[in-house]
């Protein structure tokens, strides 16, 4: 059992999030939906979504849309050992993170989001694995206590475990944060609550712009 729906972002201004989300993953998208929300919360809030692209240029077009509805920059796109990337920040505070591993654009440009992964920050990567392998989810792969990315199956988005200083390292913000994490995980782990404060409920898939 590998099957994880969707990522539930509870948002202050949903229009401002529907903007933004639409222009990177398309209005249609079953993969983020959008809840209204008050609940305090300050500093990083512990996560992070990355839009995996299969080239440079298709990463470049997707900052460049974040960029045109409303999105800030964390950390400007730029090669790197493991390949090209950048990350933007979204109206609501979402941090996203758009990678390829692709050295060079081999074909035209598009948009396209080959795999949506959504890293959660642990505080204790070893104990969050044990968790979610307790839940029915299969380890795909593991480097100790740095790193767990679970199996997704197809049409689903993938779950990774990161140390959650290293986390807040990669995508360029201070580790400090306080309050709400302002997310739900949807998906056959739930209902539950795991070892971080991240909460799971039942499948539920909906469009994008559903904030029920």
């Amino acid at each position: 059992m590998n099957t994880f729906d969707s990522v539930v972002l509870e948002v202050a201004d949903v229009a401002a999030a529907t903007r933004f989300y639409s222009a990177l993953l398309g209005s249609d998208s079953p993969y983020v939906r959008l809840r209204a929300s008050q609940d305090p919360t300050s500093g990083f809030r512990g996560f992070a979504l990355s839009l995996v692209v299969s080239q440079p240029g298709n990463a470049d077009a997707l900052i460049g849309a974040a960029l045109d509805a409303g999105g800030t920059v964390l950390k400007p796109a730029s090669k790197s050992l493991w390949g090209y990337g950048g990350v933007v920040q979204a109206p609501d505070g979402t941090i996203v993170k758009v990678a390829t591993s692709g050295k060079k654009d081999t074909m035209p440009v598009t948009r396209d989001v080959g795999e949506l992964v959504l890293l959660l920050g642990a505080e204790d990567v070893k104990a969050s694995k044990e968790f979610y392998a307790g839940r029915g989810l299969r380890v795909g792969k593991s480097y100790g206590s740095r790193y767990v990315e679970f199996a997704a199956d197809p049409g689903h988005v993938k779950l990774a475990l990161y140390k959650r200083r290293a986390l807040a390292k990669d995508v360029g913000v201070s580790a400090e944060g306080t309050g709400s994490h302002r997310l739900v995980l949807s998906g056959a782990a739930g209902p539950c609550l795991d070892p971080d404060g991240f909460a799971w409920q039942a499948s539920a898939s909906a469009p994008l712009t559903d904030t029920a």
